[in-house]
């Protein structure tokens, strides 16, 4: 069998570094995105939406190094250029939203969309045997459906 240096198949290795490339773009998008929200919010729940951004956007930048030291433990090249991540994301970058309310239901969309991929990538590193990946990614999928039911309680 070919496999890479931590033994995964290296065709399987290279989908699961696409699809990862894939996830950075979306997480570099939806992390600038939040930043957005974070500088421009305004109105009666500033105080606390502008803390809950700045907590979001810190965590997404975890993410984003994590995935990308990920895709390099598969031997593979993380994308690193804004237009790489704008044609790759399904995430789109968010004009200036200063409301609070338009912002959570964009961060409520961005997280389905990166839920439902990291569901996909969940597949394929199961059958590339990849526990690193999945692990990961399992990781993320928990502590995100957590927080789209806590933004949903904000918005009922």
């Amino acid at each position: 069998m070919n496999t890479n240096r931590i033994g995964i198949e290296k065709t399987k290795a290279r989908k699961l570094a696409e699809q990862l490339n894939i996830l950075l773009a979306n997480y570099s998008i939806f992390y600038q995105n939040t930043r957005g929200y974070h500088w421009n919010i305004k109105g009666e729940k500033f105080f606390e939406l502008h803390l809950k951004f700045e907590e979001l956007y810190n965590d997404l930048l975890l993410k984003i190094d994590e995935v990308a030291e990920r895709i390099l433990t598969l031997g593979h090249t993380p994308e690193h250029s804004y237009s790489q991540y704008a044609n790759l994301s399904t995430i789109k970058e968010s004009e200036k939203v200063s409301d609070g309310l338009i912002a959570v239901e964009q961060i409520l969309d961005a997280f389905k969309t990166i839920i439902l991929l990291q569901r996909e990538i969940l597949t394929l590193s199961a059958e590339a045997d990849d526990e690193g990946t999945n692990a990961l990614m399992s990781d993320y999928i928990r502590m995100q459906e957590k927080l789209v039911w806590m933004y949903s309680a904000f918005l009922n």
